[in-house]
């Protein structure tokens, strides 16, 4: 028994020893380094110039391939660089490339931080839900099926064609009695719709949408838009100038709108962050930036990396915002719960 005892206490207490001789040493190690504040200055230089893209991405000319609107778009995705810094740093063994990488992801928990946060609350009396329906959709009545499900009292669809519209009317009659398609964009309600009519976003057909819709609350004015795509090009880089143009005057008409409560639901062809859609940005409230829970993001489907897809409000509190699973789109549809 004696040497059964002395036995586990020897091996009990080798492998806290072992492990704080190993953590000793390497702490005497880097202590004793000469070079480790002298390694890794290239991984620092990074590490600040990032902190400052991140901080200062406002200041990014658009003049030279609208780098400063790309930017803004993935903005959050450079936050990704901060852990492969930080191995740089460690694989350095760096002291100054370690200080320097807090700095980059210190600004990013500031600017980001809350989209790792549930903002989620309780309540609310009207849900809405929109969705880019893909005009290659294969299937559209599953699409429609799939969108009913999350429950929503009003449904936005864009990029509807010509023979899914019927397909669309068909599969939501049964849930939504009213709705009004307009162009490529469409509304379906299960409350009146009055004063339909498109609004001009400067492309010559219609692509958004302008109607009141009649709440046991009250009224309020419900826009459905979607804005010209955008592309990156090697030899002209991000081309929006179209889409700007579209989201300014998708901003006039929204400032000029007479009832107090609006709803905006479509596809922006642009994140919240992104400068070119201040003239709607600066007038609306986002509801996932609100009460959104997680990044939001809604394209591609596949693997969503940016919220291009918006619920906007204004005059109107958001409760929750969510997104929808996958449909036949490469969008994913989004909802929003809100308090009238």
């Amino acid at each position: 028994m004696a040497q059964a005892y002395m036995t586990e206490t020897g091996s009990g207490g080798s492998g806290p020893e072992r492990q704080g001789s190993r953590l000793r040493r390497l702490v005497d190690r880097w202590r004793g380094d000469r070079g480790i504040w002298r390694r890794g200055l290239v991984v620092a230089a990074v590490a600040v110039v990032l902190a400052l893209v991140m901080l200062f991405h406002a200041q990014i000319p658009n003049t030279v391939g609208n780098l400063g609107s790309l930017t803004e778009t993935f903005l959050p995705w450079l936050g990704v660089l901060v852990p492969l810094l930080l191995v740089l740093a460690l694989v350095r063994r760096s002291a100054i490339a370690l200080i320097a990488v807090l700095v980059p992801a210190i600004v990013w928990l500031n600017l980001f931080g809350g989209l790792l946060t549930d903002k989620t609350g309780s309540g609310g009396n009207l849900t809405v839900a929109t969705h880019n329906v893909n005009a290659d959709n294969a299937d559209p009545s599953g699409t429609a099926r799939d969108v009913a499900a999350s429950g929503a009292d009003v449904v936005a669809l864009e990029e509807l064609t010509d023979s899914a519209v019927p397909v669309y009317e068909k599969a939501l009659a049964e849930t939504y009695k009213y709705h009004s398609v307009g162009g490529t964009v469409g509304l379906w309600s299960k409350y009146p719709l009055s004063g339909t009519e498109p609004v001009d976003i400067k492309l010559g057909w219609t692509r958004a949408m302008r109607t009141t819709v009649t709440t046991p609350e009250g009224d309020v004015a419900f826009y459905v838009a979607h804005l010209p795509s955008v592309r990156v090009k090697a030899d002209a880089g991000f081309t929006a100038s179209q889409r700007d143009r579209s989201a300014d005057a998708l901003g006039e008409a929204i400032a000029d709108e007479k009832l107090k409560r609006i709803v905006l639901l479509g596809d922006l062809n642009g994140t919240m962050n992104d400068r070119a859609l201040r003239a709607v940005t600066s007038q609306m409230r986002s509801t996932q930036g609100a009460a959104g829970s997680g990044t939001g993001f809604s394209w591609p489907a596949a693997f969503p990396m940016a919220r291009i897809d918006q619920i906007m409000v204004m005059g109107v509190e958001p409760v929750s915002s969510w997104s929808l699973p996958q449909t036949g789109s490469d969008h994913l549809p989004i909802a929003a719960r809100v308090k009238l």
